[in-house]
Order: structure tokens, then C-alpha cells, then sequence
């Protein structure tokens, strides 16, 4: 074993699932051996994430690789102080530091020398001695030291357990000076705690702690994992059978201990069990939850938010739906006042909506949904009553308010969120509406729904619009399926498509696609296309050569603002990271006028295009959320994005909520639409071809849909009408409400 000292140079290579980095070093020693001309040195390994200017101790080997020469293959590493007048100039103006950036670094150096890092830890208020310094900043710069002192000894410690800089920063943010007591006494707090951990990283440290296999925090943390696992699939609950057999697999342990830790969380109140019908009937066939085939009652196991979320909600609308007189009973008849140009199915809709406290308005695009809300809401209006629109999400909401004429927020603004204080619309404080309509309900989840009804007054009426045929929420739960099914309401379904409509590619086509049929790709069309492709490499090709070329060339749309990519699959030539990255290099390459940043594997560059992953209520950002990285500061190590016109501030350790959007995927559009939309259909994406997935993407688009793939692909999807059963029982519970 070698030794090696010196300062990082650049990161040429960061693998973020492994670590696996090459790393360009400058080294202490002058004329070293192994280094090139500029003086450096080429480290490979498994290293933590590193910053350029961090000085590091390292122990390894020299190897001479055939292709890039010599090499020095690392160990250990450990990120050390620099002792050198030079090294701690490097150190601290490479931007390690919140607050330090170069020419601050160079006047703090040129005051104290080689005693300034001592300075820092120890004697901070000597800074004020520099120029441009002054309490405020002292504080923050001797409080950014302490930070990064901590997390430097958190990541000693998490290094050699495979967690990254990011992670360990997340940490200390969540713990402060207790993070190594909580990471050493109880690792399976970090998934509860810290999005971004999950159990398999807990596990990880765990593991390396010696802490048994049988012991009873990871059998625990392992089943609220798995549940947490088939939530993010769609599904309320777990049968019981089927969770503990997949807990078990995961642990390699026998189904007893399982079983053992389910009954501690039961008894901890962390999960409800209950015996649901389980789809599967006596004679072995399957059938839909809540049938009145008489299928077995299996005990299911929720996680406690999911079980009072659905017997909530179950309730709630069962109370709504039940409540007479209702705010609107009063109404005189509407029939004789409505536009005559108005459908006898948007008629019947209206209708409905104000003489049942709960109903359903449903159908495709084109049959008139927005022009039946705009006559209700001039019903009310004439009858002096308060109404309130909204929709699940701010793009949503955005566009429901643009096509009614009528203001319109999210759920979340509606019911006056607040992170300190929570909704402050609630079961103790009403909403002061007689009616509130929400669009797009399809995309409402069982958590968001219940939180919705706690703040409607009984004899309130709602209205739930949406399309039952597009994807389900991304959330768990099947909300507005489940509402239809049980019965409890009743859905008005509008099919005509009106004239105005008709004339377009992307609706027509549409509506063949929900009826099995395949699209049509009319040789005069304005607004619907194919470019063939079979392999998903031709077709990643052909979407970078059409948004970036093509589109605005023929068209005059701009790439960045007005097409996005909608893709099945995330992985894959042609899945969103892959497109990401190409799509990136094609419309925001590098440039050295532009500010760059690796975080959590991602290089966020300024000009990019960034979707929020997560609700932020802090931030006011929500899922779904699209935005431009408007700037990065090296300095105060954030990231700004405009998110509708509005800039929003990321400390670096929040970046990990942020992805490229140059594509995503289709789940991730629900809500929103584009004027362009550019979709990519290959055989390779089979998993994931589904007609609802497909009806989805094009029904996205406003001006312009463009499906890059072939035929065959497109039949697939066409055919599978499969949709995925979500394991959620709010059908049977509404059906004996």
C-alpha cells in the first residue's frame, strides 16, 4: 500500500449507485511519480462524493492501464485539511465552504495564512477583521464550518457503508450533533425519517454494524418497507398472506419471525388489519373487490394513514351523499335558463350537479366537459351562490381556471395549507362553499381525498370531472374508479364529440384509441404523426433529431417551452433517463458561460428544464412541477428554478427532489398539457404498453402528437385494455355505506 496527499483537481467520472469516481488529483509532492504534464494524478475507485479543491489522504496502488497509463487505484480515503498556505487557498475558494467562494477565500488567506482554518473553527469572530465580513456573515461562515465538520465525520463514519456526501449532509440536517447516535443506535429510523433512505440503505448500515439479522427493528422497518413498496404501486392495502411471504423473501428469513413483528406493528397501532374481499371467489376465479359473488374475506394489512384514509373517506362521502335539504335545495328549476347550444347529455349533467350532493361528471376530450362546468358555473352565479373550483395539481388548476374564465387553485391552496399550521380548512372549519367542483379528479388519491371531504360541510355538493379512462392517481388508490363502481354516485358520461373538436387528429384519434382501435395517420394531418423506428436507439435518434430540429423548423415551436417528451419506461435507449441525458446535450449543452453542478448523480446546468419529484409544502412545489434552473450559486451552494414565473430556492441537499424533464414519464404529465407532445412506442417498452399509458400520453397534447415507434408497438398498447387491479376496498366499504 502506497500513500497519496493532495488537493482534487476535477471529477471526471461519479458513479452515484457505487461511488466508483475518477478523479483527477493535484498532488502535494512536486515531479510525482506517476503524473502527467499539468502535474496531476488519476485516481479510480470507490470514493465518496467529492468537490474540486477538497484535500485528500489516500492509501493504494499504482497501475499501469493499457489505454489511459498510469493510475492510482485507491483503498482508503480519507477528506483531510490542507497544511499548506496554497492548499488551504485552493480548499477554501473551491466553493466546499457555504458562503467562501474564491476572492472572498483569497482575502481571508492573505489575512491569516496558515492559521486560517484554525481561525475558522476556533476563533471565527477574527473574521470581521477582513474586509466585505460583518457579524451576519461570520455567523453564517463559522456555522457552514461546524456543518461541514460534522458531516466530514458523519461521512467517515458512512463512507465505508456506501452513503454518499448528499445523503450524509441529510442526515445531519434531520439529527444535527445526534446524527452518529441515531445512525449507530437505530439506522432504521433513517427510512422513516429521511426521504431519499430507504430500508435497503438502512440495511446497509445496519448490516455493517453487526446488528443481527433477526433483529426486531429490521423485521419491522423491512414490512413498512414492502407496504411502502406496493403503495407507491397504486395499492391501499397488502393481503396478508402476500406481504408477509414478501417480507420474508427480502429478510432471507423464515415467515414465523415475520408474522411476530407484523402483530408488534398492530400492537404499535403502525399497521390496521382487516378482513376484505379479496377478489378471489370459492371456486377459485378471481372478481372484483366488493362483488356480490360472495368472495373470501382475507385479512389485509394498511398502514395506519391508508386504513383512516379509506373508512374516512368511505364515510365521509356516504354522509355527503346522504345530507338533505342540501345547500342547493333551494334551487328553482335551471332547465328553461341554460343555452340552448348546450347537449340534452351536458344538460343532464348540470342537472345532476345540483340536485345530488355528490355526483360525477366523466368523459373523453372533445365531448363538452368544459363548456357543461362554464354554463353550472353560471347557474350558480345567477343564483347568488358560492362555488369553488380546483384540481390536484397548480398545472391542473392552472389550465382548468384558463378554460372556465373562473379562478381556480389546487386542492392543497384551496384548503389553506400550511406547513407550521396544516389545512386551515378543516372538519372544524368548513369551506363557506355550496359547491365545489374538482377537475381532474381521476388523479386524486386516498390520502388528498380525505383530507378534501374533512373540509366540506354536510350539504355541500361536490362534483368530481374527470376522464375514468386515463391513468389512475399517481398516489395510492383508485378514487374516482372506486366512486363509479360502488354506485354510491351518479356519473353522467359525455360522447359526442362536437364539431369543433372533430376536426382534430389528436381527439379523434384518441377517441379510437379508447375504443380499441388503432390510430389513423392522414397524409394531410396538421396535428398527428408517425416517424417509424423499431429499435429503441433509431427511435431515441429520431425524438432528439424531431424536438430539436424538425418540430420547430416546420412548426415554429420552441423545444424548451413548448414540446415535452412523454416516455413509457425509464429505462432504455429510449426511456426517460436516457433521453434526459441526450435531449440535454442537444438543446443545454455545456458552455463555459453557464454555471454547472453535480448533485445525486444529475449535472443540473443553468438553462435546464427540472421537474419537482415530491410535494414541498415549504416551497410551495408540488409532484409534477415543471421549471428552468434559472441559476446556481457555487458560493451559497443553492439552486434556483422558476416554477411559473416564480423562483424557487434548493439548498443542494434538497436537489435530490429535482429531476431532468426534457422527458418524463406519463404517469408524471398526468394533470398537465403541453402544445407539443413527443412519444416514444417500441416493442422493448412492452411492459409498459397500455391503452389507458397510451390514451394518457396523446391526450396531453394541445397543438401538436408525434409518436416515434412502430406499428407493432402501437398495437400493443392499443390492445391492452388490461387495467391494473390496485388492491383498495373504498368500493366495497361505499357499497355498504
Amino acid at each position: 500500500m502506497e500513500q497519496l496527499t493532495g488537493s482534487v483537481e476535477r471529477i471526471t467520472f461519479y458513479n452515484p449507485e457505487n461511488g466508483y469516481s475518477v478523479v483527477r488529483l493535484r498532488p502535494d509532492q512536486r515531479r510525482m511519480f506517476g503524473a502527467d504534464r499539468e502535474g496531476l494524478v488519476t485516481l479510480t475507485g470507490n470514493l465518496p462524493e467529492l468537490t474540486p479543491g477538497e484535500f485528500l489522504r489516500l492509501n493504494g496502488q499504482w497501475v499501469n492501464h493499457p489505454k489511459h497509463g498510469m493510475q492510482f487505484t485507491v483503498e482508503t480515503c480519507e477528506q483531510a485539511l490542507p497544511a499548506t498556505v496554497s492548499g488551504i487557498r485552493r480548499y477554501l475558494g473551491s466553493g466546499l465552504i457555504k458562503g467562501i467562494g474564491p476572492r472572498l477565500a483569497e482575502r481571508i488567506v492573505e489575512k491569516f495564512g496558515a492559521e486560517t482554518l484554525d481561525v475558522i473553527e476556533r476563533r471565527p469572530d477574527l473574521l470581521r477583521e477582513v474586509a466585505d465580513i460583518g457579524p451576519k456573515r461570520t455567523r453564517l461562515i463559522a456555522a457552514a464550518w461546524a456543518e461541514q465538520k460534522q458531516v466530514k465525520e458523519i461521512m467517515l463514519f458512512l463512507h465505508g457503508h456506501g452513503i454518499s456526501t448528499n445523503l450524509a449532509v441529510k442526515i445531519y440536517k434531520q439529527y444535527a450533533e445526534q446524527s452518529l447516535v441515531v445512525v449507530q443506535n437505530d439506522p432504521y429510523r433513517l427510512a422513516r425519517d429521511i426521504h431519499g433512505i430507504g430500508f435497503k440503505t438502512a440495511d446497509k448500515i445496519a448490516r455493517a454494524l453487526g446488528l443481527p439479522l433477526d433483529h426486531p427493528s429490521r423485521l419491522e422497518a423491512a414490512l413498512v418497507y414492502v407496504l411502502g413498496q406496493n403503495s407507491e404501486d397504486g395499492h391501499v392495502y397488502s393481503l396478508q398472506a402476500e406481504l408477509v411471504k414478501q417480507t420474508a423473501e427480502l429478510l432471507e428469513m423464515g415467515e414465523g419471525l415475520v408474522e411476530a413483528a407484523l402483530a408488534r406493528l398492530q400492537r404499535d397501532g403502525r399497521v390496521m388489519i382487516e378482513a376484505v374481499p379479496s377478489g378471489r371467489t370459492p371456486g377459485g376465479q378471481t372478481s372484483k373487490v366488493g362483488e356480490t359473488v360472495g368472495p373470501y374475506r382475507l385479512p389485509a394489512v394498511y398502514l395506519a394513514p391508508f386504513y383512516y384514509g379509506e373508512t374516512g373517506v368511505a364515510e365521509r362521502l356516504s354522509t355527503l351523499n346522504y345530507t338533505l335539504p342540501s345547500r342547493l335545495s333551494d334551487l328553482p328549476p335551471v332547465f328553461a335558463h341554460l343555452d340552448v347550444t348546450l347537449s340534452t347529455e351536458q344538460k343532464a349533467a348540470i342537472h345532476t350537479a345540483l340536485t345530488h350532493p355528490l355526483s360525477v361528471l366523466t368523459g373523453g376530450p372533445g365531448t363538452g366537459k368544459t363548456t357543461a362546468l362554464k354554463a353550472l358555473i353560471g347557474v350558480m352565479e345567477d343564483a347568488g351562490k358560492k362555488y369553488a373550483l380546483a384540481s390536484p395539481t397548480g398545472r391542473a388548476a392552472k389550465r382548468l381556471a384558463e378554460a372556465t374564465g373562473c379562478g381556480a387553485s389546487t386542492i392543497h391552496r384551496l384548503l389553506g395549507f400550511s406547513p407550521k399550521e396544516g389545512f386551515k380548512f378543516n372538519a372544524d372549519n368548513p369551506l363557506p362553499v355550496d359547491l365545489l367542483v374538482v377537475d381532474e379528479a381521476s388523479m386524486i388519491d386516498l390520502l388528498l381525498m380525505n383530507t378534501l371531504l374533512k373540509a366540506l360541510q354536510p350539504g355541500t355538493h361536490l362534483l368530481l370531472v374527470g376522464d375514468i379512462d386515463q391513468l389512475p392517481s399517481v398516489g395510492a388508490g383508485d378514487v374516482l374508479r372506486d366512486i363509479i363502481d360502488s354506485g354510491l354516485a351518479p356519473v353522467n358520461r359525455l360522447s359526442t364529440i362536437f364539431r369543433q373538436a372533430a376536426g382534430s387528429q389528436i381527439i379523434t384519434n384518441a377517441h379510437r384509441i379508447n375504443q380499441g382501435l388503432i390510430p389513423t395517420f392522414l397524409r394531410d394531418s396538421q396535428d398527428f404523426f408517425l416517424f417509424p423506428a423499431e429499435e429503441p436507439e433509431e427511435a431515441a435518434q429520431w425524438v432528439q433529431e424531431v424536438v430539436s430540429v424538425r418540430i420547430p423548423e416546420k412548426f415554429g415551436f420552441r423545444p424548451l417551452e413548448d414540446i415535452q417528451v412523454l416516455a413509457p419506461m425509464y429505462r432504455g435507449a429510449a426511456g426517460v433517463h436516457a433521453l434526459n441525458e441526450r435531449l440535454q446535450a442537444a438543446l443545454n449543452p455545456p458552455d463555459s458561460r453557464k454555471v454547472e453542478k453535480a448533485l445525486f448523480g444529475i449535472t443540473f446546468r443553468q438553462g435546464d428544464k427540472v421537474m419537482q419529484t415530491q410535494n414541498n409544502y415549504d416551497k410551495e412545489v408540488f409532484n409534477g412541477d415543471i421549471g428552468r434552473v434559472s441559476g446556481i450559486d457555487l458560493v451559497e451552494h443553492s439552486l434556483e428554478v422558476t416554477i411559473d414565473g416564480k423562483p424557487v430556492i434548493y439548498d443542494w441537499s434538497e436537489c435530490d427532489q429535482l429531476v431532468l424533464a426534457y422527458a418524463v414519464s406519463v404517469h408524471k404529465a398526468q394533470g398537465s398539457e403541453f402544445p407539443v407532445v413527443v412519444i416514444p412506442l417500441v416493442t422493448a417498452h412492452y411492459l409498459m404498453l397500455q391503452r389507458n399509458l397510451f390514451y394518457t400520453g396523446i391526450t396531453r397534447a394541445r397543438k401538436l402528437c408525434v409518436l416515434v415507434g412502430s406499428l407493432r408497438a402501437i398495437g400493443i398498447a392499443v390492445k391492452n385494455n388490461a387495467v391494473a387491479q390496485r388492491n383498495s376496498a373504498l368500493d366495497w366499504r361505499l357499497k355498504g355505506s
